[in-house]
């Protein structure tokens, strides 16, 4: 069957790394056993926040014995999210979790559709500023794909409500738009942007871009 899929797919090696990458994520879901820096990511908090909660008793886990390394239950990662209110379909999917803005729907939908097609990401979109600071909360993203020029509040504005939530810091932000002023990009990227994209793009560079910022192999297409 394997010899078959790899004579009928032209990229063999980005199409391995694609069907690795889809197991990370399965194996990701069945994992009983975290360690402080997976919870971290898993809850889109700092490792150091995780830690406190460990320590304080918070959160409930064991050491490794004969080390100081700290370990969580999959049971007790998931008590600790649902007290805390923290959606817990991430550590059920195995999926990062991307929310893109921008008005203009057809870009959205291509965009939704080339990085859904990936495989690893859970992908939701909103149109507005104001939707976008109620998704934020609600669906706690791992990447934010945030068009600059908003029908009613500018990207720059939607960057600074979410960097003045702490939980939010891991969050990374990367925004799009046709602006060239090059001292605009540094605005967006001193209130917190990650990243900038100019349009018109490819949406592949742009799934790049969300592979590195998330610590992601990039899987170059067939």
């Amino acid at each position: 069957m394997l010899s078959w899929f790899l004579r009928r797919e032209p990229s063999r090696k980005s199409r391995l790394n694609w069907l690795c990458h889809q197991l990370e994520g399965w194996f990701a879901s069945m994992k009983t056993v975290f360690t402080t820096g997976e919870a971290a990511k898993i809850c889109k908090v700092s490792q150091q926040t995780i830690i406190r909660c460990f320590d304080s008793g918070v959160l409930k886990g064991f050491r490794v014995p004969g080390s100081r390394f700290r370990r969580i239950p999959r049971e007790q990662l998931v008590a600790f999210m649902r007290d805390n209110n923290i959606p817990t379909d991430a550590l059920e999917s195995g999926k990062r979790k991307i929310l893109v803005v921008d008005d203009d729907r057809d870009l959205v939908e291509l965009i939704t559709d080339v990085i859904d097609r990936d495989g690893r990401f859970e992908v939701r979109s909103v149109n507005n500023g104001f939707d976008a600071g109620m998704m934020v909360k609600e669906y706690r993203p791992d990447l934010i794909v945030l068009d600059v020029m908003l029908p009613d509040i500018n990207g720059k504005e939607v960057c600074q409500r979410v960097r003045s939530d702490s939980s939010m810091s891991e969050v990374k932000i990367v925004c799009i738009s046709g602006m060239v002023e090059e001292d605009k990009v540094q605005e967006l990227r001193n209130v917190g942007a990650n990243d900038f994209l100019h349009k018109p793009f490819e949406v592949e560079t742009l799934t790049e871009r969300i592979c590195q910022h998330l610590g992601l192999a990039v899987v170059s297409p067939a």
